[in-house]
């Protein structure tokens, strides 16, 4: 079983800046792709970036709205993932959650979900 806890939601003004965390453990193996989600009042869940690990390198992917604005990393020795988010705006606002993927140590798929940080971005 594979559990994950985020850290870093809070309130910020417009324009301000917040990094979101989430770590992973457990029974874990591998990690093929990590990604934060997000999810306003009265909208459906969106992926906000993600990585996938490739062959030869990792793959990111952002959505259109935060490009330029958020990045996504992650420490691997700590199987840990990170969004940086930058030039907050009013419309980010919502309940962020990380989703990870991957394969246990008796090599079963897992796909987890975090619990969910609030982020509010106001004046």
């Amino acid at each position: 079983q594979v559990q994950l806890v985020e850290s870093g939601g809070g309130l910020v003004q417009p324009g301000g800046s917040l990094r979101l965390s989430c770590a992973a453990s457990g029974s874990i193996a591998s990690i093929n792709a990590v990604g934060w989600y997000r999810q306003a009042p009265g909208k459906e869940r969106e992926l906000v970036a993600s990585i996938t690990t490739q062959t030869t390198q990792d793959r990111t992917h952002y959505a259109d709205t935060v490009k330029g604005r958020f990045t996504i990393f992650r420490d691997k020795a700590k199987n840990t993932v990170y969004l940086e988010m930058n030039s907050l705006k009013p419309e980010d606002t919502a309940v962020y959650y990380c989703n990870v993927k991957g394969r246990t140590l008796i090599f079963l798929p897992f796909d987890s979900w975090g619990q969910g940080t609030q982020v509010t971005v106001s004046s």
